[in-house]
């Protein structure tokens, strides 16, 4: 493959499987693919300040995601990790492309209907309204093919296509359109509750939990007591464990909630001790971590100056 591919985490707290299944794991998967192309993957901090407003937080949380990054196999040497703040050419952008988009236009995005319904229109930030012009920046500035997210983001992609070809055919054409690239077999990941895995719903189970967070968060677990498989148990075992291993498991153990649950423990176990063992590792190497983060600002900033002339030149600012 040589394609142009990027995405980007927002640092609001501790992975969960849902975020690993649903697009993390397509990170590494992609860009081992990718040989031939470019990679981006970037800590979307300015994003995460619509909801993380303290100094110290901020700070570690945005160090966190990058650990996590290389935990789950990223490699700097195939890939660009980099900060979104470390780039001023995202919102310099996102800027450009709120002065061609309407009112009403903005009002469609998922993500400021669901802050309406939670806390009313009046409560909502700036930052919230205009969110899908800074992600339409972000992606934009890269010329990018591809953009592993999760279904629930697939309407970003979409407001950053009908961004690029506006800009286009106001300024001629500048901009390449992005695909979204979704994994069909896990779009959503099931919580412990049924529902969608979100720290929303506190229905998660960490990416790098303990034994005893692993024990806590499987017993939660809701099972449907009117079936023989409880579906919301085999819907995450499914993920860890081949589907035809597990049929003949929970064949054997038709209606012995207790037992599946135990058998998933352990295999969640299995599943997240190598990964949380290797974080720690990392995260003792800071200076590496560090390193990582000045090598993909260089390179990231390098790519956003370039295509920020062409479109400075395109609005007749330069």
């Amino acid at each position: 493959m040589s394609k142009t591919i990027l995405s980007g985490v927002k640092p609001t707290g501790k992975p969960h499987l849902g975020n690993y299944f649903g697009a993390m794991r397509q990170f590494m998967e992609l860009q081992n693919e990718n040989e031939k192309g470019t990679n981006y993957f970037f800590i979307a901090d300015y994003h995460a300040l619509n909801f993380v407003q303290n100094v110290s937080e901020m700070r570690k949380l945005s160090l966190d995601v990058v650990i996590d990054f290389l935990t789950i196999g990223l490699d700097p040497k195939k890939s660009v990790i980099f900060k979104q703040s470390d780039v001023q050419e995202h919102t310099e952008l996102a800027w450009i492309f709120d002065t061609i988009t309407t009112v009403p236009y903005l009002k469609r995005a998922h993500a400021y209907k669901d802050a309406v319904t939670k806390g009313g229109e009046e409560d909502v930030s700036a930052g919230t309204f205009t969110y899908p012009m800074l992600m339409a920046a972000d992606i934009l500035l890269y010329d990018t093919d591809l953009v592993p997210v999760g279904q629930d983001q697939k309407q970003h992609i979409e407001f950053t296509r009908d961004t690029a070809e506006k800009f286009n055919r106001i300024f001629g054409e500048t901009f390449k359109l992005p695909d979204a690239y979704i994994l069909k077999d896990v779009e959503v990941v099931p919580g412990s509750d049924g529902r969608k895995m979100s720290k929303s719903y506190n229905n998660t189970i960490s990416l790098f939990a303990s034994d005893e967070e692993i024990e806590k968060a499987v017993w939660s677990i809701v099972t449907d007591s009117e079936g023989e498989v409880p579906k919301n148990v085999f819907a995450i075992h499914k993920l860890i464990k081949p589907e035809g291993e597990l049929e003949k498991i929970y064949d054997e153990n038709k209606g012995k909630y207790k037992i599946l649950k135990e058998i998933l423990i352990d295999d969640l176990k299995n599943f997240i001790r190598p990964m949380r063992e290797r974080r720690e590792g990392i995260a003792k190497d800071l200076d590496f971590v560090n390193k990582v983060l000045e090598e993909g600002k260089q390179k990231a900033q390098a790519v956003a100056r370039a295509k920020m002339s062409d479109v400075k030149r395109a609005i007749g600012v330069s």
